[in-house]
């Protein structure tokens, strides 16, 4: 765990007044010159919109009370499934849950692709004890 409470790696990287908490995986690693910027890989806490998917109908959005986490190596490849809960702090504990499942190498990133990146997740498997 590091100072913050989170997993190895993991470090908030913004927090809003609403309760939008973006975390980051090893920003120093995948800073945007060896990897693409986009292969950052983040985690989303989100308060009661869950945004479009690309190619969705822009109506079809769910707008709840309800905290969603999901966990994404790419903005449109994402690791596990959204998760729905009815509390920040239970999504909050799910989130620090799912980010220390990432960084022991214990969840099964490469599935998320159907096109792999293999030099960035060998980089993954390397920094997770996965390989």
């Amino acid at each position: 765990m590091t100072s913050n409470g989170l997993a190895d790696g993991w470090e908030i990287w913004t927090a809003e007044d609403d309760g939008r908490t973006v975390y980051a995986y090893r920003p120093d690693v995948f800073d945007g010159d060896e990897y693409p910027a986009p292969c950052l890989p983040v985690c989303y806490l989100t308060p009661g919109t869950q945004t479009r998917r690309p190619g969705q109908n822009p109506t079809d959005r769910t707008t709840t009370d309800d905290w969603f986490v999901t966990l994404y190596l790419e903005p449109e490849v994402y690791v596990d499934d959204v998760h729905r809960f009815e509390s920040r702090s239970d999504a909050e504990s799910f989130a620090r849950s799912l980010l220390a499942r990432f960084a022991d190498g214990e969840l099964d990133y490469r599935e998320a692709y159907q096109i792999p990146r293999e030099h960035y997740l060998d980089r993954l498997d390397e920094l997770t004890g996965r390989n």
